[in-house]
């Protein structure tokens, strides 16, 4: 052990090599996750910009870009419209659960409604695969609606697709505000009440604000678990309101996959995700934390 100039202890060179060591280790086995996640992304990109004999070639970088494919998807098949169903109606889906999943969720945490098995039974029907589940929805959809004297089609409505993503996405956001709702202290609704707010006024004045991370974060997972949803939308929709996984698929021919179109429709379906967690991500962050303690 060596002495410095002024009086301190210097460390041991072992002990900086080993730590020196532990670092480089870390990061590159950082760097190979975070190339396992990329290079897919990249190589979808740079086939997006390829001309069609050019985009079965992963490894050649050497052509010239051209926007060829997305011409393709937005002239010709016009994918537009596809995205603004997958948009529209992730965005109904997500705000119907948040609405009607936050009143449940506060139900239950605070009123314990239902006790636990309800809770579980909640928890219960995450369990069953999607396919047990689109049949039963395909019969009841294929009916008409009789709404005031005038008959309602079910089939191929885009809000019958938001109404069915309820069933996979509400029970996980009730699950996620549970815990939310729970890391608040019951103290600031009373002293709410104290001051003549009704119950549901302390909710949506005290309660809500106070959670607005989780919701964010709750809302986020519902926008992408509809807006990747493919099974229900193929079974469920025809021409009017068919989302962007269906479009992607239908781009799959017996006469061969259109690879570059395929990819240009692939980066044009990851953009809207893409901003919207840059603009909310400190939301998101704060979220998925703030309920993991109570």
């Amino acid at each position: 052990m060596t002495v410095t100039i002024d009086g301190n202890l210097a460390q041991p060179p072992t002990g900086r090599t080993r730590v020196s060591w532990g670092r480089v280790a870390t990061h590159i086995a950082l760097i190979i996750a975070c190339l396992t996640i990329l290079l897919p992304v990249i190589w979808t990109f740079r086939s997006s910009l390829a001309s069609n004999d050019m985009a079965y070639r992963p490894a050649d970088f050497s052509f010239t870009p051209t926007l060829n494919n997305y011409r393709q998807i937005f002239g010709t098949l016009d994918i537009q419209h596809n995205l603004w169903n997958s948009l529209w109606i992730a965005l109904a889906s997500s705000a119907i659960c948040l609405i009607v999943g936050s009143l449940a969720a506060y139900s239950i945490a605070r009123f314990q409604t239902g006790g636990t098995p309800f809770s579980l039974a909640i928890l219960g029907t995450q369990m069953l695969p999607p396919v047990a589940l689109v049949i039963p929805f395909y019969l009841i959809v294929r009916q008409t609606v009789d709404i005031a004297g005038y008959e309602v089609k079910m089939f191929d409505r885009g809000i019958t697709l938001a109404i069915v993503y309820l069933s996979f996405n509400l029970p996980f956001v009730v699950w996620i505000l549970m815990g939310f709702f729970e890391s608040i202290p019951p103290d600031l609704e009373e002293a709410a009440q104290v001051d003549g707010a009704t119950p549901f006024r302390a909710f949506w004045q005290v309660i809500l604000p106070l959670s607005l991370p989780g919701l964010l974060a709750a809302g986020i997972f519902a926008f992408v678990l509809s807006w990747n949803e493919f099974l229900f939308a193929l079974i469920l929709t025809g021409r009017e309101s068919r989302t962007m996984p269906v479009a992607l698929a239908s781009l799959m021919t017996s006469q061969g996959n259109q690879v570059g179109a395929i990819c240009a429709a692939t980066i044009t379906m990851m953009v809207p995700i893409v901003v919207l967690t840059w603009f909310i991500q400190r939301y998101l962050v704060q979220g998925l934390t703030f309920g993991a303690v109570k």
